[in-house]
């Protein structure tokens, strides 16, 4: 179960040898509540975070997105345009092309960090799940919000999927409950499913659309449409963080504290396969459009590529400068886009990733690694922001 607490001061926080912060570093909080880094590589106490070592010849991505002022929650893919949507603890939802230019204007809702999204089937509307408990609805093209929020959960919405019927949203949250609602109306359809997770991290609908599943501390669940539990699918040893379906239904896959990545049978929660290579937390996972490969992000900073017939890692991992919180593919399968702490959108190419493990598995002598095209956009200072929000 975790916590919302702060831990005590002179506490260690990176509890477990496997999850330093940098290999040989330590993270503490002082008595004076502030985090500090020793690092026995160099000897040496500061209060800066350390930064990953990126191997030389690493493969660096196409470009890097800045403009959140605070850590980035969650990431998706416009299937027409293929831009960014953004969501992020400073409150903000930002829209980007490929590029990194900016689509129009930051959108601010009031309920404090935006933690989840989904877009309609259709890419016109998303909603987003904040820290105050409540839904909001967008309208994407004019980056204005719909009606007014949705209220329902006593706590943080921390996961959120849209039926591909269009007909209803799934929300789950750290009151532990999974709600239901109607788009149109913004009213619950069911009564909320109490769930034994403590805080619902996960929840996605079949692609078929007959039945949804979701995640947290404990078992896998597998609803029916009309709330019925039909199995729980045990076998992570921690905390379940990502869901995803394959395209036709007969398999799910998550990614957990536990560190793995585990791909199931989805009518009888067989295990059939476990993916080792991350050394933290699986934060999210997402399908290529051909389902060769599952793309996740970690909090051991890396994004990996997987590929499914081997279930073997492929090449060297996507490095962030930190915890790597959300990754999404792009509808045409050619980019992969993934943030986290370090509040910066990598936009990485699946063919040079790719071409980079063939090279390094014909034996040809390291790539030469190019510097990424950075792109800036003003960060609003936290004042102004709270203001904007009101």
């Amino acid at each position: 179960m975790e916590s919302t607490k702060r831990p005590l001061p002179g506490v260690r926080l990176d509890y477990y040898a496997g999850h330093l912060v940098v290999p040989g570093c330590e993270w503490h909080i002082s008595p004076l509540d502030r985090s500090y880094f020793i690092n026995h590589n160099t000897r040496t106490t500061s209060w800066k975070k350390p930064k990953r070592e990126r191997p030389v010849g690493s493969l660096t991505p196409e470009c890097i997105i800045e403009g959140h002022s605070k850590y980035i929650w969650n990431l998706a893919y416009l299937k027409a345009s293929c831009n960014v949507l953004s969501t992020s603890e400073d409150g903000s939802i930002r829209q980007w092309k490929r590029d990194g230019e900016p689509v129009g204007k930051p959108w601010h809702g009031d309920g404090g960090g935006i933690c989840t999204m989904t877009i309609s089937p259709d890419k016109t509307v998303v909603v987003c799940g904040s820290q105050d408990g409540r839904l909001r609805l967008w309208n994407i093209k004019e980056g204005s919000m719909i009606g007014q929020p949705w209220k329902g959960h006593d706590a943080t919405v921390r996961s959120l999927d849209w039926s591909p019927d269009a007909l209803e949203i799934a929300s789950g949250s750290q009151d532990g409950t999974i709600r239901r609602w109607n788009p149109d109306t913004g009213r619950q359809i069911a009564p909320p499913i109490k769930t034994r997770h403590g805080w619902v991290k996960a929840v996605k609908y079949s692609p078929q659309g007959d039945k949804f599943i979701n995640g947290g501390d404990g078992a896998i669940c597998v609803w029916s449409r009309d709330g019925k539990l039909l199995i729980e699918i045990n076998g992570h040893d921690k905390t379940v963080m990502s869901l995803c379906w394959s395209k036709d239904g007969a398999h799910i896959f998550s990614g957990s504290v536990d560190d793995t990545i585990r791909k199931w049978r989805a009518i009888d929660g067989k295990e059939l396969a476990v993916l080792r290579g991350h050394t933290n937390n699986v934060r999210s996972l997402c399908l290529t459009p051909n389902e060769r490969y599952i793309i996740s992000a970690s909090d051991d900073y890396s994004v990996r590529i997987w590929d499914l017939k081997t279930n073997q890692a492929l090449g060297d991992p996507l490095l962030h400068d930190d915890r790597v919180t959300n990754v999404a593919m792009s509808p045409d399968g050619t980019f992969i886009a993934s943030a986290g702490l370090d509040k910066k959108i990598y936009i990485w190419s699946l063919e040079a990733a790719l071409e980079r493990h063939q090279g390094a598995d014909d034996g040809n002598p390291k790539l030469k690694a190019t510097q990424p095209r950075v792109v800036r956009q003003p960060i609003v200072s936290s004042f102004i922001s709270a203001h904007i929000s009101r």
